[in-house]
């Protein structure tokens, strides 16, 4: 074989290896970019996380056991996961606000109780928009709430709350939770200001109240179907009705 062939082979060779090199690079790249998205036709799962690039949790969806507790810029506080199974929210910084929960069984007594709600937080606070339904074995109420909160950090109130839980049971402990819970500068830590709804006595209604929570304009249809309009003033008088005979 002359020199020429040999330099012509070891060309040819050289061109195969670079160019199956070539392949497998281009193959490995098309697997870890299809590897990033995956199809499912159904699957089983106990707990899915979905994060931020950096971390933080954005939605939780759980069965009870391995639900989430209420969760503070990435800290836990409050009171431990386990018992509510469903879909929680998270805002920006990692801090719940809000969630899709839902229960229900029957007892070994054959009585049941069910409840589901739908909840929208107001930022650094609790709920102040929701969804509720709640059974008691036929003690059913379900609503539409709106409600104000004081502006009053709850990671820090509950850490404020737990501290003084840790107090002995006294009227010392107790007068410092009422002050705790207190309003602030006047404003009450939570006021319902909205509810629509039906209540366990199958009365539906729309309540509207003052900045204090307390009820001022009460709209209704009774459980005998007998409709009434109530007004009342700050100490839950009522001062008109329509018709007047619903006032008797």
């Amino acid at each position: 074989m002359s020199d020429d062939i040999r330099r012509e082979i070891r060309r040819l060779r050289g061109y195969c290896l670079a160019l199956t090199a070539a392949f497998g690079v281009m193959a490995l790249a098309a697997f870890q970019q299809a590897s990033q998205k995956t199809k499912f036709t159904e699957i089983d799962v106990e707990r899915i996380n979905i994060v931020e690039p950096d971390g933080k949790l954005r939605m939780v969806i759980s069965n009870r056991p391995r639900s989430i507790g209420p969760i503070y810029k990435g800290t836990p506080f409050g009171y431990p996961g386990g018992g509510r199974p469903g879909l929680i929210f998270f805002n920006d910084e990692g801090t719940e606000n809000g969630g899709l929960t839902f229960t229900g069984g029957r007892g070994t007594d054959g009585k049941y109780s069910a409840s589901s709600g739908f909840s929208f937080d107001q930022f650094d606070q609790d709920q102040i928009l929701y969804f509720q339904y709640s059974d008691n074995n036929g003690q059913r109420r379900t609503g539409f709430t709106i409600a104000d909160r004081a502006e009053v950090n709850i990671f820090d109130l509950i850490q404020d709350r737990d501290s003084i839980m840790k107090m002995p049971d006294n009227p010392a402990r107790k007068a410092a939770i009422e002050k705790l819970m207190g309003p602030r500068d006047g404003v009450p830590m939570f006021a319902q200001r909205i509810y629509v709804g039906r209540d366990p006595s199958k009365n539906a209604m729309v309540n509207l109240s003052d900045k204090n929570g307390k009820l001022r304009i009460r709209m209704m249809v009774d459980s005998l179907n007998r409709p009434s309009l109530d007004f009342l003033d700050e100490t839950g008088k009522v001062t008109h009705s329509f018709p007047e005979i619903a006032r008797r």
